[in-house]
């Protein structure tokens, strides 16, 4: 898949083993959210939920950072970001996310800093595996505007009420280490490590059940939205929705294979 040229050098996407790559790639520019990057963000993200050939999408940033948040210069010239499909923001109380719903697992690389806008791309990723140079940011007050892709709800879920209401009041950087002891990130590698961690990682969920791994995510995914008692509920009907298509007979073919891997990990 290619982009449409000129996106498709603002946005890279590659494809290898059943792993999209997305690289958001205006590295002058750390990486800020321009109208046509966030253009091709979308387009990319739609590519990789369409691919047949696509099981787990890693979004990462070219070198310094990793999205330094909306283009402020863009902003202040025109008025417009890239957080939007059209030029205004939608008359609606519908969520926005910055690439709509996937059915497949999104894992973030941070390689730098994630910085607003870039911090809210961040926190819409499934988990996250952070460079030792990543660091977080909400500067939203401090640049005057809100959030429009949901940071307000998934920075308390990622790391609690006070510590994120903290993060947003003060605008102050959380840094990789720190982000690791909040449960803010997965992993912390060395810099140099982290397209490798994470495509282990990524391998690992290409290596399950495919229809299996979409359900999960699926039903995570609303659960997280609901209260304890609905998400018990929801796992319930999930868990007989699937097990009416469960085939016994393919879990032989693939126990050596598991208890191979066990072993690997203990």
């Amino acid at each position: 898949m290619s982009l449409d040229a000129p996106l498709d050098r603002i946005v890279l996407y590659a494809v290898a083993d059943r792993i999209a790559t997305i690289t958001l790639n205006r590295p002058n520019a750390r990486n800020a959210i321009s109208q046509q990057l966030g253009r091709g963000l979308r387009l990319a993200m739609a590519a990789a939920e369409d691919d047949e050939q696509v099981d787990v999408v890693i979004l990462t940033g070219s070198d310094p950072a990793f999205c330094a948040g909306i283009d402020l210069k863009e902003l202040g010239a025109t008025g417009r970001t890239g957080v939007f499909d059209k030029e205004e923001a939608p008359a609606t109380d519908e969520p926005r996310t910055p690439w709509g719903v996937l059915s497949k697992p999104v894992i973030g690389a941070i390689n730098g800093v994630a910085i607003t806008g870039g911090f809210e791309l961040a926190l819409c990723c499934d988990f996250l595996v952070a460079s030792e140079r990543a660091a977080f940011g909400d500067t939203h007050a401090r640049v005057g505007v809100l959030p429009g892709w949901g940071l307000s709800v998934l920075l308390p879920q990622a790391i609690g009420y006070r510590r994120a209401l903290e993060m947003s009041m003060t605008g102050n950087f959380v840094l990789a280490n720190e982000a690791l002891q909040l449960g803010l990130v997965n992993h912390v590698v060395a810099h140099d490590e982290l397209l490798q961690r994470t495509y282990e990682i990524a391998s690992a969920i290409v290596g399950n059940n495919t229809p299996a791994i979409r359900a999960l995510l699926a039903s995570y995914k609303t659960i997280h939205t609901m209260t304890v008692a609905d998400g018990l509920r929801h796992e319930t009907r999930v868990n007989r929705e699937y097990g009416a298509t469960f085939k016994a007979s393919e879990v032989a073919a693939r126990r050596q294979a598991i208890q191979d891997r066990g072993r690997t990990q203990l």
